[in-house]
C-alpha cells in the first residue's frame, strides 16, 4: 500500500469520528505532512481536542493534552531534575512535550516563561533543562487552541511565536445536518461505553509512513509560474500598495520569509492529498489564508476602517495575477 493510500484511509477514519469539521481535518493531515505547527481559534464545543485526540489514535505514536494556566511554569511542560535521595542524584523527569502529538488547550492563558519554552520546543525540536539539551520525538505536532470569545485573565502570544505556527486554523459551527449527525455519533459512542463495546483500533500511520509521504510531498513537481506565483503573494503583504491604491498603509508588517516556506509546504500538501502529482495555483489559493493571516500585521488606520487579516488576503489574491 502506497503512503497516498494509508493518508487516504487516516482522512476516512477521521471523518468517521469528527463531524462537521473537514477543513480542520485537512489542515491537521497538512500540518503532518508539512511537519507544523497548528494554531486553531473557534468558540467551545467544536470538537477542536476531540480532533487530535482522533489523530492521536489513528497514528502511531503518543499523545498528550496539557491545559494552559496562568499559574504553569515552564517545568510543567519541559520537565525537571528530580532529586533521588537514595543515590543523592538528580535524574531528569520528562514532561509533556516530550509526546509526538501535543494538544496545548488555551495558549493564551500561559505566561511569558512557558511560551518562551514552547518556542523552542516548536521551533527546535528540542528542549533545555539545567543546561542539558534534550531532542523532542519525531514526529512532533503541537495543536494549539485560543477561545475567542473569552479575554480575561490571557497573554497575547508574541509574534514571533505566531510566525511559528505553520497555520492559523479559524474553526466554525457546524451545519443543522451535520449538528443531527454529532448527536447520533455522541448517542453511539455513549452506548458503546455503557455496554463495554468500545473498541480500541490499532493506529493507521506509523513514523517510517509520515516520514515517506513528508518525502513524496516535498518531491511534488511545481512549475516554475507557481513558484513565482507563491512569492508574488507573499511579497505582495509587504508592498500592499505595488498592487492596489487601495492597500496603502494598510500592512504595518507583512509575512516572513517563513511564510514562503510554509506556503509551498501547505500548498505541495494540499495537492497531494487531493491525489494530484503538481501543484496548482488553487492550492496555493487554498491554503492562502490559514498561513498568512496570523503573520500580517495591520496599521491602525486599516484596523479603523473595519479591515481584517481575511480582508487584505482576499483584496491580495484578488489583485496578483494568477498564472
Amino acid at each position: 500500500m502506497n503512503q497516498k493510500q494509508n493518508f487516504d484511509k487516516l482522512s476516512r477514519y477521521l471523518e468517521r469520528k469528527i463531524v462537521g469539521q473537514k477543513s480542520l481535518i485537512n489542515r491537521l493531515l497538512i500540518a503532518l505532512l508539512a511537519d507544523g505547527h497548528l494554531l486553531v481559534e473557534g468558540a467551545p464545543g467544536l470538537a477542536k481536542t476531540r480532533a487530535i485526540q482522533m489523530l492521536g489514535q489513528g497514528v502511531e505514536g503518543s499523545f498528550h493534552r496539557v491545559q494552559f494556566t496562568p499559574d504553569l511554569l515552564p517545568a510543567d511542560i519541559t520537565g525537571t531534575e528530580v532529586f533521588h535521595p537514595n543515590d543523592g542524584s538528580f535524574k531528569f523527569q520528562k514532561g509533556p512535550l516530550f509526546h509526538n502529538l501535543i494538544l496545548a488547550d488555551e495558549i493564551n492563558r500561559a505566561p511569558a516563561k512557558v511560551q518562551s519554552a514552547l518556542l523552542e520546543a516548536m521551533a527546535e525540536r528540542q528542549i533545555t533543562v539545567a543546561g542539558t539539551t534534550w531532542k523532542l520525538p519525531d514526529p512532533f505536532l503541537v495543536m494549539a487552541t485560543q477561545n475567542p470569545i473569552e479575554q480575561e485573565g490571557t497573554y497575547h502570544l508574541p509574534e514571533a511565536q505566531l510566525d511559528r505556527f505553520l497555520m492559523h486554523v479559524l474553526v466554525d459551527y457546524p451545519t443543522a445536518e451535520e449538528e443531527r449527525l454529532i448527536l447520533l455519533l455522541g448517542r453511539k459512542e455513549a452506548m458503546e461505553e455503557v455496554r463495554h463495546e468500545k473498541l480500541v483500533e490499532e493506529p493507521l500511520v506509523g513514523p517510517a509512513e509520515i516520514r515517506a509521504a513528508r518525502q513524496e510531498v516535498l518531491m511534488l513537481y511545481m512549475a516554475d509560474n507557481i513558484e513565482q506565483y507563491l512569492l508574488q503573494l507573499v511579497l505582495a503583504t509587504r508592498h500592499p500598495e505595488r498592487y492596489g491604491k487601495s492597500l496603502t498603509g494598510s500592512i504595518a508588517y507583512g509575512a516572513s520569509p517563513r511564510a514562503t516556506l510554509a506556503l509551498d509546504r501547505c500548498a505541495r500538501a494540499h495537492a497531494w492529498l487531493a491525489g494530484r502529482d503538481f501543484v496548482s495555483p488553487e492550492d496555493v489559493q487554498a491554503v492562502a489564508h490559514d498561513v498568512l493571516r496570523h503573520r500580517l500585521l495591520l496599521t491602525f488606520e486599516a484596523e479603523a476602517d473595519g479591515m481584517s487579516a481575511n480582508h487584505l488576503i482576499d483584496e491580495l489574491l484578488a489583485l496578483v495575477a494568477v498564472p
